[in-house]
């Protein structure tokens, strides 16, 4: 993974780290692009120096252990095995403030030493290839280019660290991070490709839903924001579309109208904050093949939370068609993250995202203590990967029985796993869209009437508690999401 450590250079400041990473990233892709650009025009091979340039850069933080850990009830950046910790680094300017946030209390709290220099992990080519474009008509093919230049090694990329593969006693250097740059650089291409949206948009704070009327209220949201006082500056769209602060209102309206959103599987919207803590939705349509995909590749963002928000089938006799279900647990039925996370792994409820999800239904809703109760139940929520399940209802009844579930859906359980799993702090709030045991039925009529009526409603609780959990960012990033042996940033 490391070159010898006489070609790294010490750093002295977390600025003057992350300022070095950007300096070995950019002329690294400065010169791999312009190999690939050399190749295209006239076959020119890059020369065995030339490939020796085409690497990641490396961070690494070194502690010999001498000064006592320091009290504190942070779950992330904490030191308590000496040694190496290191991690190759991409895009390193646009992770700025991530990098700056991870390295701060590490370099106060504890005596370390910070290095940067050059990896021996090279960098794609296709991860320097902005459109694509600079190979149409060049009559080179991606194989061709795969026996010249660096490519994608799946074989080499893997969430080891994430689903505790690693074995800490032997591995030197140990993990500075969860993910690696090839990793990384791996799920930003896939964001772009499935959100239609460059994931330099993607905000911290992420509300993930299964259908696209949410969608039309959350840009509908946005636009309110826009034209009225908020901190926040612009939504962007599906295309990259932006629409700013400051435009007028038919101008803002011609805008979305160009959006061609279905030409994307998972499309995303951004409403963007000046200060870069804005809000993204992503529509990731039904199922959890999709649910678990989307997160694979956010989580690489390191967001500060997630939340779904979509329907659900209610389960009990006592629940209303457009009641609210704040999951307290979830009963895994999804088959899909068994062999890295097995079902009977229980997934903790984060105090801080249940009271805030709790507290945004009583402001929004207007309801407490007993009104509110009437309308939102907690419980645990089924996630199936079958969408007609209730044809084995003989089958099933009995586990559903068992388990008090109150709820169940295609997402939720997926989602909540991912969280935990890949440290991202996750919650739940579903919307009863119909009660399958019970004869009601999503019929086009009375379906279309409860979307009009509840969905806005429900997408605000779900803004409205990321706005809550904005002030508790340091205690959000919860210790129930590590392990034992965990990377120091979060």
């Amino acid at each position: 993974m490391s070159t010898g450590s006489e070609q790294f250079r010490v750093v002295h400041t977390p600025e003057e780290a992350v300022d070095q990473l950007a300096a070995l990233y950019d002329q690294a892709v400065q010169a791999l692009s312009a190999a690939l650009r050399g190749y295209l025009r006239d076959r020119t091979r890059p020369s065995a120096s030339q490939l020796a340039l085409f690497r990641y850069p490396e961070l690494r933080l070194v502690w010999d252990g001498d000064d006592p850990a320091p009290s504190s009830v942070r779950a992330w950046a904490r030191l308590q095995v000496p040694g190496t910790y290191a991690a190759t680094i991409t895009h390193p300017q646009a992770f700025r403030g991530y990098l700056l946030e991870q390295l701060g209390p590490l370099t106060r709290d504890f005596k370390v030493r910070l290095e940067v220099g050059v990896s021996q992990q090279a960098i794609p080519y296709p991860y320097v290839v902005e459109q694509g474009d600079e190979l149409a008509g060049s009559g080179v093919t991606a194989a061709e280019l795969a026996r010249v230049f660096p490519s994608t090694d799946l074989s080499a990329t893997s969430d080891g660290v994430a689903d505790g593969l690693l074995d800490w006693a032997s591995s030197d250097p140990l993990p500075l991070a969860l993910f690696d740059a090839a990793r990384v650089d791996f799920s930003l291409r896939r964001l772009v490709h499935y959100t239609g949206t460059d994931w330099r948009h993607v905000q911290p704070w992420i509300l993930l839903t299964n259908y696209h009327r949410y969608v039309d209220q959350f840009i509908r949201h946005g636009l309110d924001m826009l034209l009225g006082q908020s901190r926040f500056c612009r939504l962007v769209l599906p295309g990259n579309v932006v629409v700013e602060r400051g435009m007028p209102e038919g101008e803002m309206q011609a805008v979305l109208d160009s959006v061609v959103w279905h030409k994307y599987q998972m499309p995303a919207y951004h409403l963007e904050a000046a200060d870069g803590d804005g809000i993204t939705l992503v529509n990731i349509g039904v199922g959890p093949s999709n649910a678990k995909n989307i997160t694979d590749h956010l989580a690489v963002l390191r967001p500060h939370c997630w939340l779904m928000i979509g329907h659900c089938g209610g389960l009990r006799q006592s629940q209303t068609i457009g009641d609210y279900v704040l999951a307290h647990a979830y009963m895994r039925r999804d088959g899909i993250l068994d062999r890295v996370l097995p079902p009977h792994i229980p997934l903790p409820a984060l105090a801080e995202v249940q009271q805030a999800l709790q507290e945004a239904a009583a402001e929004v809703t207007g309801d407490r203590g007993d009104a509110l109760k009437a309308r939102l139940r907690t419980g645990t929520v089924l996630t199936y990967d079958d969408r007609n399940w209730e044809l084995r209802w003989a089958q099933e009844r009995p586990l559903i029985n068992l388990s008090r579930a109150v709820a169940v859906d295609m997402e939720s359980g997926t989602i909540a796993a991912q969280g935990y799993r890949l440290r991202v702090p996750y919650g739940t709030l579903l919307c009863v869209s119909d009660k399958p045991l019970h004869s009601e039925l999503k019929l086009p009529g009375a379906a279309g009437a409860f979307y009009e009526r509840a969905v806005a409603q429900h997408l605000h609780i779900g803004i409205a508690a990321l706005e809550l959990l904005r002030s508790q960012v340091g205690s959000l990033h919860s210790r129930k999401l590590r392990s034992f042996d965990e990377p120091l940033f979060r």
